[in-house]
């Protein structure tokens, strides 16, 4: 039984279809994955594995790799607050310790109520509205106690829904025009070029044994 809703099972597979090898495709379906969630529970990596032809170490051993992906569970929002260099000299240290006490959890905690994931995060690249931090990879900038406490209650009412989805879903919108190409086209060219495959190699293969005569 899947464990992936439909929808995404369906994204899955349409990301497998721009890839000449399945397993090409893991990081972005282990994306498409989370966004069901919000990390990727031991059975979406059974079943990302199952997808790309691969073992779930190494879909656990890939995800552990990357920031964005996440194998443990983590609240609605994963708030980051930079102390890189430039956020430090402009009160990263303090923002971090206010919003430590504002939440009521350390660094790498969650709030009881699910919502909050707090982090320390090394550059986020937006110095120059130092202190930043970001909300699910959604910049803020230009922060001050009070204006943490602000962005904590918008985010607690649902005031910017628009702008910050939850943990796990990368982009909202999806690509319809530019680069798109229509799945038979993907489908018919990766079948020409496994037959080119094939037949090279075949023809390399009876070259070696007419060498050995």
């Amino acid at each position: 039984m899947s464990h992936l809703s439909p929808e995404i099972r369906a994204r899955c597979e349409e990301l497998l279809a721009l890839y000449p090898h399945p397993r090409s495709a893991l990081i972005p379906i282990c994306h498409v994955a989370q966004e069901q969630d919000g990390w990727l529970t031991p059975e979406a990596i059974a079943e990302v594995a199952e997808l790309v032809g691969v073992t779930p170490a190494e879909v656990l051993g890939t995800a552990g790799f990357y920031d964005m992906l996440r194998t443990e569970p983590v609240g609605r929002y994963l708030v980051a607050v930079c102390t890189n260099i430039a956020c430090l000299l402009r009160g990263a240290e303090e923002l971090l310790a206010h919003a430590e006490e504002r939440l009521g959890i350390g660094v790498g905690d969650t709030t009881p109520d699910g919502l909050f994931t707090l982090e320390d995060a090394e550059c986020l690249a937006d110095c120059g509205r130092a202190p930043c931090l970001q909300v699910n990879h959604r910049f803020f900038g230009n922060l001050d106690p009070a204006a943490f406490d602000q962005l904590v209650e918008d985010l607690r009412a649902g005031r910017l829904d628009g702008e910050v989805p939850p943990h796990g879903t990368l982009i909202r919108v999806r690509r319809a025009g530019g680069l798109r190409v229509d799945p038979a086209r993907v489908a018919a060219e990766r079948r020409a070029m496994a037959e080119r495959v094939a037949a090279e190699e075949a023809a390399s293969s009876q070259g070696g044994k007419e060498d050995g005569r």
